[in-house]
């Protein structure tokens, strides 16, 4: 009867075991799919495009337009129209199980290591926070900044977003971050 029980007992860890590492599994490959580590924007002739994913962002930004795209009318901070530029994979998503439109909408967390694009009226604005991303879109204006005149791809200036916890250090990550994500 004792062996019984301990051989019970020891099917019983093994399954529970089994299942802890089969929900921690899942719960990376989740992570994984969150998508959450990026975001661009292009604020352009009334529409603000929108985009998760950076070939799909370079793409549009060498041809102006988007292969699969979901488009909201009215429904950007200033009643612009919407566009999440969306990739193969996510045209046939519904619309909010698409990262690009929950990151912008608040619906999802960033990453620790988030870092956004923000394009618009001849400057591209970076950022390392989806907090700051969003103040700046609403408001048009980054209150603490390092400006670089003339120094984007095509001789936009670039305004690096900061904080005041980082406002007097030059942010030397988040320019190496926007050369990774330009070259």
């Amino acid at each position: 009867m004792r062996v019984l029980k301990m051989a019970v007992m020891g099917g019983l860890v093994a399954a529970m075991t089994a299942c802890t590492s089969g929900v921690k599994q899942e719960q990376q490959a989740a992570q994984a799919d969150l998508n959450n580590e990026d975001l661009y924007e292009v604020h352009h002739d009334g529409r603000v495009h929108v985009f998760d994913d950076l070939a799909t962002y370079k793409s549009f930004l060498e041809v102006g337009e988007t292969s699969f795209r979901q488009t909201f009318i009215g429904a950007g901070p200033k009643g612009e129209t919407l566009v999440f530029g969306v990739t193969g994979a996510d045209k046939k998503k519904s619309y909010d199980k698409v990262a690009g439109y929950n990151l912008y909408h608040g619906n999802l967390q960033p990453a620790d290591n988030f870092y956004g694009e923000l394009r618009m009226e001849g400057r591209i604005y970076i950022f390392d926070r989806l907090a700051d991303m969003e103040a700046v879109r609403t408001t048009g204006e980054a209150p603490l900044r390092f400006t670089q005149i003339g120094a984007g791809p095509e001789g936009e200036t670039l305004v690096y977003v900061l904080r005041d916890d980082n406002k007097k250090q030059k942010p030397v990550a988040l320019m190496q971050a926007f050369k990774q994500h330009n070259m």
